[in-house]
């Protein structure tokens, strides 16, 4: 992203942009993932499915929250089994080193889930027949000591450099586990109920289909691939106290493969049986009704207003040329820090700790929506604006 608003420059398409790329470059992902793992033809419906989700579409534009966080993470697990892929076939080493780095910077974007990508990866390359056991735990090992290096020193240098900022976030990490942070709790069904949000109503056939299938085949270990790849995370942030839509994306690929092999199976199975009729709604549905999600969430016909008076007003703040500025009392702030220089908040400090800035410079800005306290309006130095409240 920083790289993106430095040769863009800072505007909404150059911070959109890396999520962009790189869930285009996850339709590839998955049709090479499904096309190893199925055959072409799934690779291709699997592509399809993902190229359409509502849910990737509207992370991708910063929609719900999370955004760039499960994108990327999304992408660089994938990243990580198709390097996997691609190593057992090839028998290289690079590709192993590359599924490692990998692993990490997926580890850096949303911490230790990414590791569900192991047991993936033992599954595919044991079921490759190109590698003894020996070389299988050498490159594991190897596997594991590129992940480390990648994603290890960064946490190294955090806890030296920002200790208590550090030990806060790892904390804040443990708490997502055992309590409900930001009044996001929900049952202990929620993802299984979820999925039909997300990705279709009828998207239990497939899943129920493809799960028969696998334990009816126990030495299929490139299904057991697909089924650890969705289960156990499912399983893992249902136990988690704290629920949010988006937890669940990195197995994304895992449904679309599964809803392709399926829709396939089922597309030549209604050649030879009576009721064709029915195959074909089901056939059908299990396309439409992602689509309709899509339109539904995406609104594609109707229009949106690109330039908002909110934002109109926050960009004539630039204009000011303002070095050390603040803004208070503002409703979104971080919409406030990217169309502006200036550090913003939603509430408002007590008199002293304006004061105090004031000394130290800075140039203090307070949004005025008719709750300002009487104490705070009178302080010399303090600019009270009607800046637009975000929600308009």
């Amino acid at each position: 992203m920083a790289i993106s608003m430095w040769v863009f420059g800072v505007n909404e398409i150059a911070l959109r942009l890396p999520s962009i790329i790189l869930t285009t470059i996850g339709i590839w992902l998955t049709f090479s993932i499904g096309s190893h793992l199925f055959n072409r033809k799934v690779g291709y419906l699997a592509a399809f499915l993902y190229s359409i989700n509502g849910l990737i579409i509207e992370l991708a534009g910063g929609r719900i929250p999370t955004d760039h966080i499960d994108i990327f993470f999304l992408f660089f697990i994938e990243l990580a089994i198709y390097f996997s892929i691609v190593f057992a076939q090839k028998k290289k080493t690079i590709f192993n080193v590359l599924a490692g780095v990998s692993i990490g910077a997926a580890i850096l974007s949303k911490w230790l889930p990414a590791l569900i990508v192991l047991p993936i990866w033992l599954l595919i390359v044991t079921d490759s027949g190109n590698f003894k056991l020996k070389s299988i735990l050498f490159q594991c090992m190897l596997l594991l000591i590129t992940c480390l290096a990648v994603f290890l020193p960064w946490q190294l240098y955090i806890f030296r450099a920002f200790p208590a900022e550090a030990s806060w976030e790892a904390g804040f990490n443990v708490k997502h586990v055992t309590e409900v942070l930001e009044h996001r709790s929900a049952p202990f069904y929620y993802f299984i109920d979820r999925i039909r949000i997300d990705y279709g109503e009828l998207i239990y056939l497939p899943l129920i289909w493809f799960f028969w299938k696998t334990f009816k085949d126990l030495k299929d270990r490139k299904r057991w691939a697909i089924v650890i790849w969705l289960s156990v995370p499912i399983l893992f942030f249902s136990f988690v106290r704290t629920k949010m839509p988006a937890y669940i994306l990195f197995v994304s690929p895992a449904l679309f493969l599964m809803t392709a092999e399926f829709w396939l199976m089922l597309s030549g199975f209604k050649e030879n049986h009576k009721q064709k009729w029915l195959f074909i709604l089901i056939l059908i549905a299990i396309l439409a009704l992602p689509v309709r999600y899509t339109i539904e969430r995406t609104k594609p016909f109707e229009k949106s207003d690109r330039s908002p008076e909110w934002v109109t007003v926050l960009k004539r703040l630039n204009e000011r040329n303002i070095e050390k500025g603040v803004i208070f009392n503002y409703d979104r702030p971080i919409e406030a820090m990217f169309y502006t220089n200036l550090t913003a908040y939603r509430d408002i400090p007590d008199k002293k700790e304006i004061n105090d800035l004031i000394e130290e410079g800075y140039s203090v800005i307070i949004n005025d929506n008719g709750k300002i306290p009487d104490d705070i309006t009178t302080i010399k130095g303090v600019s009270i604006e009607t800046l637009l409240p975000a929600a308009h």
